[in-house]
């Protein structure tokens, strides 16, 4: 994680010399990134997850994701409940963080398919490559199994990857080596023909994101949504569900609000 925060920071500091954006410099192929709203937390109530599922849908978002898993018993209705407050027009993703067995993520992946889930993220550790791969072959057809956001070289994806583990691969810029292995992973999925999604630190990912082939979105992450508009400058908000790179600034095109940082200062 320490090498992908230098990583990054070399490419940004790169395109500033040069005066460019960094997707400019990375060869954009497209010019902004779907996004899908991130949170649904499991110590949420059934209201505020209505409200902020809601929420996003009303800010033009068509995609939501929620967590499950503490609870496998209550995760239907939540479930539901989740479903009832954005509409049927609108996709709805379930991240379970690998909190349940093979059984169980068998069994709740008939269960969610009624309320019309079409992702089912870590329905088991993603160490269990097996077991993903189990679950890929017996979910419903229409239910995308994802994972990968713990991959930290191009070799981990590799094997995920190879063992046909997912529908949808996951990295991760600030874990798997900045930019340069988030380029690693985007050529491992052209590659096996397999689409990617950029975990997290929307911020940081619009730029590489816009750069990459075969992603399909990137997760508007509801923490890092916040932290990123309470520390920097230039963070961009998404119109019609979309993010894009700000062309009109050198680099990633934030700059680190210092005097609102202080206080967090070791």
């Amino acid at each position: 994680m320490a090498i992908s925060a230098v990583d990054t920071a070399l490419w940004d500091l790169k395109a500033r010399l040069l005066d460019i954006p960094l997707v400019s410099l990375l060869g954009a192929v497209r010019s902004s990134v779907p996004i899908y709203g991130s949170g649904g937390f499991t110590s949420y109530s059934e209201k505020k997850l209505q409200e902020q599922l809601a929420g996003w849908v009303e800010q033009g978002i068509s995609r939501v994701k929620m967590k499950i898993g503490r609870d496998p018993d209550a995760d239907p209705s939540r479930v539901k409940a989740a479903r009832e407050a954005i509409g049927p027009s609108v996709d709805l993703f379930v991240d379970a963080n690998g909190a349940y067995n093979r059984k169980q993520a068998l069994a709740q992946g008939q269960k969610l398919v009624e309320m019309d889930v079409t992702w089912f993220e870590e329905p088991v550790t993603s160490d269990d490559l097996a077991g993903l791969r189990l679950l890929r072959d017996r979910a419903p057809a229409t239910m995308n199994i994802a994972a990968g956001e713990y991959g930290y070289d191009a070799d981990y994806f590799h094997r995920m990857l190879a063992a046909g583990a997912v529908d949808v691969l996951q990295a991760d810029a600030t874990r798997c080596g900045g930019i340069t292995g988030f380029l690693q992973a985007s050529d491992l999925c052209q590659a096996f023909h397999v689409p990617l999604s950029a975990h997290t630190a929307p911020a940081l990912h619009a730029h590489v994101g816009c750069a990459s082939t075969p992603l399909c979105h990137l997760e508007y992450f509801h923490d890092h949504v916040r932290i990123e508009s309470m520390l920097f400058e230039g963070v961009r908000q998404p119109v019609n569900g979309q993010l894009s790179p700000d062309l009109s600034c050198p680099g990633l095109g934030l700059e680190l609000k210092k005097a609102d940082a202080q206080r967090f200062a070791a």
